[in-house]
């Protein structure tokens, strides 16, 4: 139990804590009353896509294969109607250092800390991301910590999770494990403050930017092999910094037509916070608790301003079922000879039904897979979801219900999409920035530019629905 005095305490050191940790001071990139200089603090870290490559590639991190899946396609051509069925290929991020393309995030974090003499980082995580600090870290010779939300009040720890304390452990880390609820900020911030170590967290600039070079090397490979570069990008979205990278690497390197996906798991109806739906999710990362909450309002975590912000740079979003991925996953396996883990294959289930969607010369370019474990495949997944007296059945998944019952596809050709209202996350994430004024506070004209760039819409726009709350 956290003593309330000594937590109070700590969260009004929160802000110092975060500026000494991640040496950055956010207030000077603050515009207005809402805005800040997002490109400023992104370009302030002196890490443009060559530089960042440069450092990945002397940890052995990126150039990463891209693989045509030519089985999967075909299978795609037999679902859809005449002529349609684009290509599809994936970007193998299993290759790097510790198996995904967290990998990415972590180089630049831990090449940051190394260059402002810390003697060790620390993240807060329960996925693949603790896993790569920790790699990244051992490499670079710095003391490692992983504060992770492990498991449930009954002690009950998803094999995902367990799979992935293993991994850090194997990196040398330490693994502060925790049961789901509030105290695993207290304790991150707790264990800053005690160490003075690095705070490697996801939503930093160096974070992001580290991820630009995947969607940099994915256009550029595409464009080596075929000429052209991808019609569509999927990501699998969380907290943001997937989507947000990869669109800003396609940028740069000039694939400006190509339309990101960002692409979740529908476990809708679960809290995420819930002790009681803690284990009743099969996935851990990748899926709308983590991307409804964030592409609505990214400042919710912990540093001051979030660089993952997802709704600049989502040309569309869709959402799978739980079902799908476990059966396209055993699909990558049996047709392509690929193992690999959850999170990547939610976007390839994602890019099964939307390619049926786009003519046979399209490009639809996956851009992420990550390491499979015994923790991590869907046997063990679905074995907790019994235990956890969750249904699993074959049948349509569209009768699926997340944290009841799990529903695998009988057949390829029920694979679909279900589309998420860019319109209603627009306006619920402007909803969010007027709940965040307070007293006495109004928006400037800066204000307002700020959050039409956020939306991806219109001074007009943002007007209109400021207008419709009040």
């Amino acid at each position: 139990m956290i003593d309330p005095i000594s937590y109070e305490a700590l969260m009004s050191q929160r802000a110092e804590i975060m500026k000494q940790s991640v040496g950055l001071d956010y207030s000077q990139y603050e515009t207005g009353v809402i805005a800040f200089d997002y490109e400023r603090l992104l370009a302030d870290t002196g890490y443009d896509v060559s530089t960042a490559c440069n450092i990945q590639k002397r940890t052995a991190v990126g150039n990463t294969p891209l693989i045509e899946l030519k089985n999967i396609t075909a299978l795609v051509r037999v679902a859809a109607k005449p002529g349609k069925g684009a290509r599809i290929f994936v970007k193998d991020e299993a290759a790097n250092p510790s198996g995904s393309f967290k990998d990415r995030r972590a180089s630049l974090s831990v090449h940051e800390a190394k260059q402002k003499n810390f003697t060790g980082v620390v993240a807060a995580t329960s996925g693949n991301y603790g896993a790569a600090v920790a790699s990244q870290a051992a490499k670079a010779g710095l003391r490692c910590i992983v504060v992770q939300e492990a498991f449930d009040s009954q002690g009950i720890a998803q094999p995902e999770i367990a799979e992935k304390t293993r991994a850090c452990e194997g990196y040398g880390a330490e693994v502060i494990r925790l049961s789901v609820g509030p105290e695993l900020f207290y304790v991150f911030l707790q264990v800053l403050q005690e160490t003075g170590y690095f705070n490697a967290s996801l939503y930093t600039p160096y974070s992001v930017l580290g991820i630009e070079t995947l969607g940099y090397e994915l256009a550029v490979q595409v464009q080596q092999q075929c000429r052209v570069f991808p019609d569509v990008v999927i990501a699998t979205h969380a907290g943001g910094g997937n989507v947000t990278g990869t669109a800003r690497g396609l940028r740069k390197a000039g694939a400006n037509d190509t339309r990101v996906i960002a692409a979740s798991v529908d476990l809708s109806g679960l809290h995420m916070a819930s002790d009681h739906d803690f284990n009743r999710k099969s996935f851990t990362t990748g899926h709308t608790g983590f991307s409804m909450p964030f592409t609505t309002w990214p400042d919710r975590v912990d540093v001051p301003r979030n660089a993952a912000r997802a709704l600049r740079y989502m040309d569309r979003f869709v959402t799978i079922t739980q079902g799908e991925v476990f059966y396209i996953t055993q699909i990558l396996a049996e047709l392509e000879g690929l193992q690999r883990g959850p999170a990547g294959n939610t976007s390839l289930a994602a890019a099964f039904a939307i390619a049926q969607e786009l003519d046979e010369d399209r490009i639809i370019v996956v851009q992420e897979t990550e390491y499979t474990g015994a923790g991590k495949h869907p046997f063990s997944q679905l074995n907790l979801a019994k235990q956890m007296g969750v249904q699993v059945m074959r049948g349509d998944p569209k009768d699926n219900q997340p944290g009841q019952r799990i529903v695998i596809p009988e057949h390829p050709s029920q694979i679909t999409v279900t589309d998420v209202d860019l319109d209603h996350i627009r306006r619920s994430y402007l909803h969010h920035a007027m709940e965040s004024l307070h007293e006495g506070e109004r928006l400037s004209d800066i204000d307002i530019d700020f959050l039409a760039a956020e939306t991806r819409s219109s001074k007009t726009y943002v007007q209109e629905v400021i207008n419709a709350l009040h």
